[in-house]
């Protein structure tokens, strides 16, 4: 088992910048793929952006450029910087672990943490 705990979402303006955490524990953090989903309401969960046990990185189009993706093995946490912020980002932010490697198919994530909710005001 692996839990995932998320914080750093809020309220910011256009523009602006976040930075969400995960902290895994559990299961050796550094054996799983890493990802970051978001649901907006109404809409399904999609792929954020990716990070393999080996460090390979991997984004969706609608955030690359803006969105960077890390891991910290020491401290068993993933990050997700979120730079140039748009309305369009609203969401609940999602970090999973996946025993697949670079991966960006929700389905193949195993385990979950309970979302962290960004909001962007135009």
């Amino acid at each position: 088992q692996v839990q995932l705990v998320e914080s750093g979402g809020g309220l910011v303006q256009a523009g602006g910048s976040l930075r969400l955490s995960c902290v895994a524990s559990g299961r050796t953090f550094s054996n799983y793929n890493m990802g970051w989903f978001r649901q907006a309401p109404g809409k399904e969960r999609a792929f954020v952006a990716g990070i393999s046990w080996s460090g390979s990185i991997y984004y969706a189009d609608f955030v690359k450029g803006r969105f960077t993706i890390s891991r910290d093995r020491a401290k068993n946490t993933v990050y997700v910087q979120m730079n140039s912020l748009k309305p369009e980002d609203t969401a609940v932010y999602y970090c999973a672990a996946s025993n697949t490697w670079a991966t960006m198919s929700r389905n193949e994530y195993e385990y979950w943490g309970q979302g962290t909710q960004v909001t962007v005001s135009s």
